[in-house]
């Protein structure tokens, strides 16, 4: 079977096909799943050992601050994410949470602050984290609590952000805190919240709890008691954090899918090479019609999703907006990859469900990106949106 096959399509050019094959045969060699049981350990040889390849180049924007381009590649990410995730998931993390904690930066960053932060995180040197989820503001994020309120020439942080990803290991956090009234309900909407680079061991900020997942990676609670800021350190403009936060996640939303689509695709190897392996009943699991049946619809839910994501990565690259185009591809992913990672731990029976198993590692892995960066009833929630509001009289 020839795993590079899509390549071929349409929404690549020669230099995305180089590094797909490039990530691919590098991390075959380089990237051993299952880590050891210090996973913070491991997540910071991942990053160091990931951008001394190179490939963190590809997570940031700027080629004067370290990055592989002038403005972020969402094709390269997303191939990066999916062959990195085919291999080993905590390497995935590793690179999507470069790009994710710091793309706030490569976006609406200063100069200043670009050149502070990119570089180290292209070249592994520093990790970054993206705080955005509060205790009763995760798929709501206009509800957000956390305040910054104005003190001299800086700012001061106070209040909670939870589930957030390399919280514990990350050098610097972008934190996104309510400044103002944003005209919302009881005070609170989007318009209020900016944009903040907070370093690790800044006076006031800490770590408040560590949070055990079931496919464990770098997570935590964190807390700002008094935490001030220079002015130096918001990105972009007062008031434009909702912004900058929904363009971020507008770029790496469709590597989330991609990242489900190199687990399926990884769980379909897994199924392909046990079926035909397995003895039963005088043949092999593969001879049997059921079998076959189920791996079919496996390939066809990972070419469909396939096809969604690297739509949507494709035409944010042409400057279109892609709002519905990547909820459409996340919500595709996602869903699919649980039924293809299902599939195969139910082909490999028992064994499927045993610890230390690809199959049941993939099972743990994939759960989560239902939930992270929108779960799947908000991105339904995101489509219906823009399909009524495409539908409108009078809309373009």
């Amino acid at each position: 079977m020839n795993r590079h096959a899509y390549l071929d399509w349409p929404f690549f050019e020669e230099r995305h096909v180089a590094l797909a094959r490039e990530l691919d045969c590098w991390a075959a060699i380089h990237l051993h799943d299952p880590h050891g049981k210090d996973v913070d350990a491991a997540c910071r040889a991942l990053v160091a050992q990931l951008g001394e390849a190179g490939w963190l180049r590809h997570a940031v924007g700027g080629s004067e601050y370290g990055g592989a381009a002038d403005t972020i590649d969402t094709r390269a990410i997303c191939l990066a994410r999916e062959m990195l995730a085919r291999h080993a998931g905590l390497a995935d993390f590793a690179f999507a949470m470069q790009g994710l904690g710091s793309g706030a930066i490569s976006l609406f960053g200063t100069r200043e602050q670009k050149g502070r932060y990119l570089a180290r995180v292209a070249q592994g040197a520093a990790i970054a984290a993206f705080a955005l989820s509060e205790p009763q503001a995760g798929s709501d994020v206009a509800a957000l609590q956390c305040a910054a309120r104005r003190d001299g020439d800086g700012w001061v942080l106070d209040g909670e952000k939870t589930w957030i990803s390399n919280g514990g290991i990350a050098d610097f956090y972008v934190v996104f805190a309510r400044t103002g009234d944003g005209g919302g309900e009881g005070g609170r909407g989007a318009r209020g919240i900016s944009a903040f680079i907070v370093d690790a061991g800044t006076p006031g900020f800490e770590i408040a709890e560590r949070i055990e997942v079931i496919a464990p990676h770098p997570l935590a609670r964190l807390r700002f008691t008094g935490c001030r800021v220079g002015a130096e350190r918001m990105i972009g403009e007062e008031g434009q954090g909702f912004k900058v936060a929904m363009a971020t996640l507008d770029v790496f939303r469709t590597s989330v899918a991609a990242a489900a689509l190199g687990f399926a695709r990884r769980a379909l190897d897994e199924a392909l090479a046990h079926a035909q392996a397995r003895p039963m009943f005088g043949k092999t699991l593969a001879d049997f019609q059921l079998t076959q049946a189920r791996l079919a619809q496996m390939a066809t839910d990972i070419d469909a999703a396939a096809l969604l994501t690297y739509r949507a990565a494709w035409m944010r690259d042409q400057g279109r907006r892609v709002t519905k185009e990547a909820a459409m591809a996340k919500l595709a992913a996602t869903e699919s990859a649980q039924r293809v990672i299902d599939g195969a731990v139910q082909l490999f029976g028992g064994l499927g469900v045993a610890s230390g198993q690809v199959v049941e590692s993939l099972y743990r892995e994939i759960r989560a990106l239902r939930i992270y960066e929108g779960a799947s009833e908000v991105q339904l929630l995101i489509i219906a949106r823009e399909l009524l509001a495409d539908a409108r009289p009078g809309a373009a």
